[in-house]
């Protein structure tokens, strides 16, 4: 089969079709949830060629069909001239599913390659980058939303980094406004887990542009913490799911950032019969 051919769904097993149907649930529920995409919105989906960008755009025009509201859908791909890129593949494959799409050439590779030196992490330069040429897309497009393909495990991993390596207790919010305040980016995958996303990225038989400028890199940061990750999660079932939940049940009382709660403020109130959970 021509790998740019969509995949019927009746050709699936009934294990594909509830996963299906569970991916669909969730991703919905997290644009209610987070009021995602609205009557009129255009939302620009950013596909990079990877399974979760294929899946986000897969789902979100299964539930544009369903919706109540009216709104668009673009694809925009940047092409960062990586050598090898096989630039026919998106345009191909989005054509056969028919959908309007952009594919923005800049050459960022070469970029962060005169600026990073070897065996250096290039993410850092290559998302600042990427960010601003996907904002300015956006807006020659006319989207108000910018889609993009993250989902709970990219959550759970970047709250670890930023408490190992940078001091803050922070994730990805699964809706931004902009810097300059005219977009709104959202992640309507924030309840999906990577590996639902790659099932079913295999069963659709997307067809997968690996990222050879960042996502190869074996050293980076991230892939370390995803790695304990998986191993705790091997040996204790849920635990991602745990601390994701933990992650949408902040006790602002219960931590140290007296910007947050007003400690100093803080005085005795009396309230027979209420009490708080001493050893927390």
């Amino acid at each position: 089969m021509n790998d740019t051919q969509p995949i019927h769904f009746e050709h699936h097993s009934t294990n594909f079709n509830r996963l299906k149907g569970r991916l669909e649930h969730q991703v919905g529920k997290a644009i209610a949830d987070f009021n995602m995409i609205e009557e009129g919105d255009t939302v620009m989906v950013c596909l990079s060629g990877g399974k979760d960008s294929y899946t986000l755009l897969d789902i979100l025009r299964t539930l544009q069909k369903r919706a109540p509201i009216d709104f668009k859908i673009v694809a925009m791909n940047l092409d960062q001239k990586q050598p090898g890129f096989p630039a026919d593949v998106l345009p191909n494959y989005l054509k056969s599913i028919g959908v309007d799409f952009h594919i923005e050439t800049q050459d960022t590779y070469s970029i962060v390659k005169q600026k990073i030196p070897e065996g250096k992490t290039t993410c850092s330069l290559c998302s600042r980058l990427r960010r601003g040429i996907i904002y300015k897309v956006a807006g020659e497009l006319g989207a108000n939303k910018i889609a993009l393909g993250h989902h709970r495990d990219d959550m759970v991993e970047t709250l670890f980094l930023n408490m190992f390596f940078g001091g803050k207790l922070k994730a990805m919010p699964p809706k931004l406004v902009t810097d300059k305040g005219d977009h709104i980016v959202i992640r309507p995958l924030a309840y999906c887990a990577e590996k639902d996303i790659a099932r079913y990225a295999r069963g659709m038989e997307f067809p997968i542009i690996p990222c050879n400028l960042c996502g190869s890199q074996e050293n980076l940061q991230r892939q370390n913490i995803k790695q304990m990750l998986h191993e705790w999660e091997s040996r204790y079932p849920g635990r991602t799911q745990t601390i994701f939940t933990a992650m949408q049940n902040v006790r602002p009382s219960h931590l140290l950032d007296a910007g947050l709660f007003d400690f100093q403020g803080l005085q005795l109130i009396n309230a027979p019969g209420e009490r708080d959970d001493l050893f927390d």
